[in-house]
């Protein structure tokens, strides 16, 4: 117990600020999954009285979907890609982390989107078990979804903040990112960079920008014979 403390502390200081932000909002996505998602209120009729109102809410467990599982897959891909990159972990994924996280929140949003027009049915739920014959209304969403969607746009923009300052990735199993050389276990993954090598820093937007080139110029060409040169002759002594 006494060294674990520790090594979570190096491996949240080996993500980016991004990656902890992401790490984060994944986390508390898994919670908001506990918030009220949905409400359904109805009335109660029993003979002799009034109708009673009832009203009862859920959360995303108790109305378990397509949509709520998408949600707790996506919340437990982030926290698994984090930890992967904290443990220094070298795999690379199309697009990038910044684009993977980005396309995460993304789908999160659309899914609870979706869910205002595809809502789930309170009775089928299996958690309003009144006494009496209850008339329910439609099924209404309630504030935890919506913080489970704002968590799903804070992914999004880590993901964008991840890929706008071009995060580098682990080259090796155990090489660190932030340090300016190659790192980690050469037979980890296939790799013809040695140990040692100076890691290829991100471009400048100068030296990227289009129609720039970038070789170097090269020596000055000597003249050929017969060509004219153009160089200004007013300096040369006349003749006597």
């Amino acid at each position: 117990m006494s060294t674990a403390a520790p090594r979570l502390r190096s491996a949240w200081e080996t993500l980016y600020r991004e990656q902890r932000l992401a790490t984060a909002a994944a986390i508390g996505l898994l919670l908001s999954m506990l918030l009220p998602w949905y409400q359904q209120g109805g009335f109660v009729t029993r003979p002799g009285q009034a109708p009673t109102e009832l009203s009862d809410s859920f959360n995303a467990f108790q109305s378990w979907g397509f949509v709520e599982a998408s949600v707790l897959l996506v919340a437990l891909g982030v926290i698994a890609l984090c930890a992967a990159r904290a443990d220094r972990r070298a795999f690379h994924l199309p697009g990038g982390d910044g684009i993977v996280l980005m396309a995460a929140g993304a789908w999160v949003m659309f899914l609870i989107f979706y869910r205002q027009l595809d809502r789930p049915s309170g009775n089928d739920s299996g958690v309003l078990r009144p006494i009496g014959s209850p008339s329910w209304g439609e099924v209404g969403v309630d504030w935890g979804i919506f913080v489970a969607f704002l968590l799903g746009a804070v992914i999004v923009y880590a993901g964008w903040q991840m890929r706008a300052h071009d995060r580098p990735e682990p080259l090796l199993d155990g090489d660190d990112p932030h340090s300016a050389v190659v790192e980690g276990d050469p037979n980890s993954v296939v790799s013809t960079m040695p140990i040692g090598t100076p890691r290829a820093m991100p471009e400048t937007p100068a030296a990227s920008a289009p129609g720039r080139p970038r070789t170097k110029p090269g020596p000055a060409a000597a003249p050929l014979e017969g060509q004219l040169s153009f160089e200004d002759s007013s300096d040369e002594e006349p003749e006597s």
